[in-house]
């Protein structure tokens, strides 16, 4: 384990230095002039020439590239080129709030979608089988914006339930009022493909020689499915949620824009509205970091779910 550990964590340091590459020989050569945005489209030739020696856009490229390399290493990204706010202050400050709302988010959808594709997996090929695939692939053909809108007119303006938008410096206070229906819309909608991806791994693990040796034990058909189907089907599962707890630290633009949550997933559509390159590229960076990180977990969390599963 500890030499599959090592190997792993040497492996990402080209992957990272791949992605730093990437992301700043995009911006440097694709993104477009920062100084002539900055300006705006009436400035001077000196007041871009100004503002790009200003940002250190007129250095080498080399130069650039180590200074780029020093802010990842430091984790010192400078200030916005928008609001002139510390970048690495401005996530720490937004991260509290998409955090709020997401680890609900997710945690709430792994704990509605497993027993919810189990069972409908238990009642395979039944009416409430054909009824519940019907529903979820209905659900799935609707924006998700559309559910924005039509929850808020009714669980906000119609039932007044829910307070549409606002946001505190409690945490508690927006766990229990403001949080509460952006979560409902999300895990509402996650539900749909969530359960439809889970109940086909259930099935996979239902058609396979051991569940027809357990049940010519005698084994009854819920204990096969929550003994040992369950477990054998947590190695795709644990895949599904490790792919989507990097976005727990991103955030959901749609959410935090409609709702008003002042989160990291608002800040980085403001920042690409801006074209605020250097929260953009720290966001990018940091999402690399904690994918790879994530993944890397999950690998070991395969271990604990099937303890046949051998790190090499």
């Amino acid at each position: 384990m500890t030499a599959y550990l090592l190997r792993r964590l040497w492996q990402m340091i080209p992957t990272l230095i791949g992605v730093v590459l990437l992301v700043f020989f995009l911006f440097k050569y694709f993104g477009g002039d920062p100084a002539e945005i900055l300006a705006g489209q009436n400035a001077s030739a000196e007041t871009v020439k100004a503002i790009q020696d200003q940002l250190g856009l007129n250095r080498p490229v080399w130069e650039q590239l180590w200074i780029f390399a020093k802010q990842i290493v430091t984790l010192d990204w400078g200030r916005s080129w928008a609001t002139n706010e510390s970048v690495a202050g401005l996530f720490l400050s937004r991260l509290p709030a998409t955090l709020t709302v997401m680890v609900p988010i997710l945690v709430l959808e792994v704990l509605l979608a497993i027993p919810f594709a189990l069972a409908v997996a238990y009642l395979r090929g039944s009416l409430t089988d054909r009824a519940v695939m019907i529903i979820t692939t209905v659900a799935l053909s609707i924006s998700f914006l559309v559910y924005v809108i039509g929850g808020q007119y009714l669980f906000a303006f119609r039932l007044g339930w829910f307070p549409v938008q606002g946001w505190t410096d409690s945490v508690w206070t927006n766990l229990v009022k403001y949080a509460p229906l952006p979560v409902l819309l999300a895990v509402f909608v996650s539900l749909s493909p969530q359960t439809r991806l889970y109940r086909s791994y259930f099935l996979d693990e239902i058609g396979n020689d051991y569940v027809r040796t357990a049940r010519a034990k005698g084994l009854t058909e819920k204990r096969i499915l929550l003994t040992h189907v369950m477990r054998n089907a947590m190695i795709p599962i644990l895949t599904g949620i490790g792919g989507a707890l990097p976005g727990i630290f991103v955030g959901s633009f749609l959410i935090e824009v409609f709702f008003s949550i002042p989160g990291v997933g608002r800040e980085v559509l403001l920042a690409v509205n801006r074209s605020d390159y250097p929260v953009i590229q720290a966001v990018t960076i940091y999402l690399a970091v904690i994918t790879m990180v994530v993944n890397l977990l999950t690998d070991v969390l395969y271990t604990v779910a099937d303890p046949r599963v051998v790190l090499k």
